[in-house]
């Protein structure tokens, strides 16, 4: 039996807007079994040292699959979908190509849409002072996640490198020259373990040759 860790008590702004929903909807498209364990974020359910354990970012939705943990949507979904037989193709192009628009919408589109949530949440005349303010907050919540996954663990998703640390360390590439790292050493080590690999180094120098500048220029 399937658990599906959803919220069951929310601030009245979230009500109808949170990614459980998705996850909910596939369950029910894919007619495997499961249940809901409903957790209450008013009363810092999600802030919990044992929901800690499961849920790497604190967040919903998760899965918990007799004893197999699943976070973050797109990933519940395609997990869902590959162990139900439905709502993804059999052939590795047509399963890549689902994949290319999950990532699509949480990667490109959601990331985008989020950023209008955000404004919407503070006065106009001052969204943009308050934005200034409280993404870095946000973005620090999370490093400080992945400063705690990265605690006795080289890498971020299994014992070997993976396209997960090509994903998450492109990512961080965007705050190298922030200094939002330096507080977090376990994942600075990490993205410097990810940026010293050969293959990146190769992948650098190429590119600075295809654009026509230094590699200096772009480390």
């Amino acid at each position: 039996m399937i658990t599906l860790y959803g919220f069951g008590k929310i601030f009245p702004e979230g009500v109808g807007e949170t990614k459980d929903m998705w996850v909910q909807w596939a369950l029910e498209e894919t007619g495997l079994p499961y249940r809901v364990h409903a957790l209450d974020h008013s009363a810092g359910e999600l802030d919990s040292e044992a929901y800690s354990r499961i849920s790497p970012f604190r967040q919903v939705p998760v899965i918990d699959d007799e004893g197999f943990v699943v976070a973050e949507s797109a990933a519940i979904v395609l997990y869902l979908a590959e162990k139900s037989g439905t709502l993804i193709p059999h052939d590795v192009q047509g399963r890549t190509r689902v994949m290319q628009w999950c990532v699509g919408a949480v990667g490109t589109v959601g990331a985008t849409l989020m950023c209008l949530d955000f404004i919407g949440m503070f006065d106009s005349e001052k969204a943009a002072t308050q934005l200034q303010e409280e993404v870095p907050k946000l973005a620090g919540r999370w490093l400080g996640h992945l400063e705690r996954r990265l605690e006795g663990r080289e890498w971020i998703a299994c014992a070997q490198f993976t396209v997960a640390d090509v994903m998450m360390a492109g990512e961080l590439r965007s705050i190298r020259k922030t200094g939002l790292m330096e507080p977090f050493p376990r994942l600075k080590a990490y993205y410097e373990r990810c940026v010293n690999r050969p293959a990146w180094q190769r992948t650098l120098t190429l590119y600075a040759e295809r654009l026509g500048v230094s590699v200096h220029d772009i480390r």
